[in-house]
């Protein structure tokens, strides 16, 4: 459990304090506060309600659902309880609490509950956020995330597998398809990873401007990438299908457990077979 909370630790941002933990670790030099803003204020926010809440923003009924959580410890949630550096600590102190329980019952008691909160709120998730990590961080990152998914895996080895499919993946609405919903909720969609099954970041979008060779805006992603489809929408659907494509096949070779990969690669092939779809009638259908 040590090494979750030291894993929560280093996704804040940097301090001194760092430096012997990144060293027990081997994870190399701690990298400066730009390389940390960078990676997780610009590009992989740390916070649970953007990967699972169907807004794919910070915040709402998923981190809503997250605090629920503590309450039902009997605790107060933290003001950012979503938080993966918060999260984490919490999956650490039930593990604490389960050891130092005085009998059998409340320590068959606080291990479902670590059971629960592993399943529920963070192999939901994390699996493919650490796999964009390893696509996309500084190598520092790169390794915290290596050693964060090697954690959680012995963690669900430990714990056994949760009966049902999280709460926050069953109740996510599909894709939206933009002749019958709109191109607004259909940009939305795509950016809220629990419907595409993609997280998509401002270097995925840069990436694509560069290949495809069209000009790039700085800015909020859906900006950026309306600017994109305005310029090559047939192209641009077609990169992204092809992004889906893969990042579903990647998906199945993830699998924690409990349909996690049924659920993600799921949406990520859906996804993909929609685009594909849209960038064939690219040249007769608008996105408003």
């Amino acid at each position: 459990m040590e090494l979750l909370r030291t894993l929560a630790t280093l996704v804040e941002p940097p301090a001194p304090e760092h430096r012997p933990l990144a060293e027990v670790l081997g994870l190399g030099p701690v990298p400066d506060r730009a390389a940390f803003t960078a990676l997780f204020e610009l590009q992989l926010y740390p916070y649970a309600s953007v990967y699972l809440g169907p807004e794919g923003k910070l915040g709402g009924e998923a981190r809503d659902r997250i605090a629920g959580f503590w309450r039902a410890l009997g605790e107060t949630p933290p003001p950012e309880a979503d938080h993966l550096s918060t999260m984490l600590a919490l999956q650490a102190r039930l593990a604490e609490l389960e050891q130092e329980a005085p009998d059998r019952a409340r320590r068959d008691s606080w291990r479902r509950a670590r059971r629960a909160w592993l399943w529920e709120h963070l192999l939901s998730w994390l699996p493919l956020y650490c796999d964009k990590a390893a696509a996309i961080a500084p190598p520092y990152y790169q390794r915290w995330a290596a050693l964060l998914t090697a954690a959680l895996a012995e963690e669900a080895g430990a714990l056994g597998a949760q009966d049902s499919l999280s709460l926050h993946l069953r109740e996510a609405p599909a894709m939206a398809d933009p002749r019958r919903e709109g191109g607004e909720a259909f940009l939305a969609a795509l950016l809220a990873p629990v419907r595409s099954g993609l997280i998509l970041v401002r270097s995925d979008l840069e990436r694509a401007a560069r290949e495809l060779g069209l000009g790039s805006r700085a800015g909020e992603r859906r900006f950026a990438l309306r600017a994109l489809l305005n310029q090559d929408a047939g192209g641009v659907l077609w990169w992204l299908s092809s992004l889906a494509a893969q990042t579903a096949s990647r998906y199945r070779l993830v699998d924690p457990g409990g349909d996690w990969a049924g659920f993600w690669s799921g949406r990520a092939a859906a996804s993909a077979e929609l685009l594909k779809e849209l960038s064939r009638q690219a040249s007769t259908t608008a996105l408003d």
